[in-house]
Order: C-alpha cells, then structure tokens, then sequence
C-alpha cells in the first residue's frame, strides 16, 4: 500500500485538526471544573469557619 504525497498530507492534516479539537474541549471541561470548585469553595469555607467559631465559643465558655 502506497500513500501519495496528497493523501498523507490530508491524512496527517485529519489527525492534526481532531486532536487540536479534543485539546481544546478537554481545555474547556478543565476550566468548567476549576470554575465550580473556586465557587464552591466560598460556601464550604464559610461553613467551617462558622464550625471553627461555635467550637471556639463552647471552649471558651468551658475555660472561663
């Protein structure tokens, strides 16, 4: 089997534009991800930091 100059420039220009297409929609699935774990991580910090104050005033209460 034998490829012409043509035919393994179209094939190898195929590979090229599909890979480059996954990169780029992997790329964007990445920052979804990125993008809802730093919203969601104002939620989850305010919450311990509401656990770490009530903690904080039931030991003071105990030590007073």
């Amino acid at each position: 089997m034998r490829l012409t100059r043509q035919e393994l420039r179209r094939s190898l220009h195929d590979r090229f534009n599909k890979a480059g297409q996954d990169l780029i929609e992997y790329a964007l699935v990445v920052a979804l991800i990125a993008f809802a774990a730093a919203a969601g991580m104002s939620s989850v910090a305010t919450q311990i930091n509401a656990a770490f104050t009530s903690i904080g005033a039931k030991i003071s209460t105990y030590t007073s």
